[in-house]
């Protein structure tokens, strides 16, 4: 089965998607929600790109490496926009989307 051996990446995906559901839906409760409009608009762009990367993964598309190396790029951006505050939704983002983005490199360049 072809997802077997991006299983590790699939998990980090999944992970990553719930970490920014949960982000963005968080972020929506903040005293300054403007401020958090950046990092809102990137949770919900990550989520859908880390989901997206799964379903390639899980059914072995020729563009999977492709779309892994876009989702390590979003990762990467909102893992940035996160650690940027202090919430601990945020900083418990930044984290899975760090782990996502290595796990997306990983399996682009494989």
């Amino acid at each position: 089965m072809p997802h077997q051996q991006f299983q590790a990446c699939i998990d980090a995906c999944h992970a990553c998607a719930v970490a920014c559901d949960h982000c963005a839906a968080s972020c929506l409760q903040e005293q300054d929600v403007k401020m958090m409009a950046r990092c809102i608009a990137l949770d919900m762009d990550c989520a859908q790109i880390c989901r997206m990367a799964a379903a390639y993964m899980s059914r072995g598309s020729e563009f999977a490496a492709a779309i892994c190396k876009a989702c390590a790029d979003v990762c990467q951006a909102c893992g940035d926009e996160c650690g940027k505050h202090q919430a601990q939704h945020c900083q418990e983002c930044a984290q899975a989307c760090r782990r996502c983005a290595d796990e997306c490199r990983r399996m682009a360049t494989a």
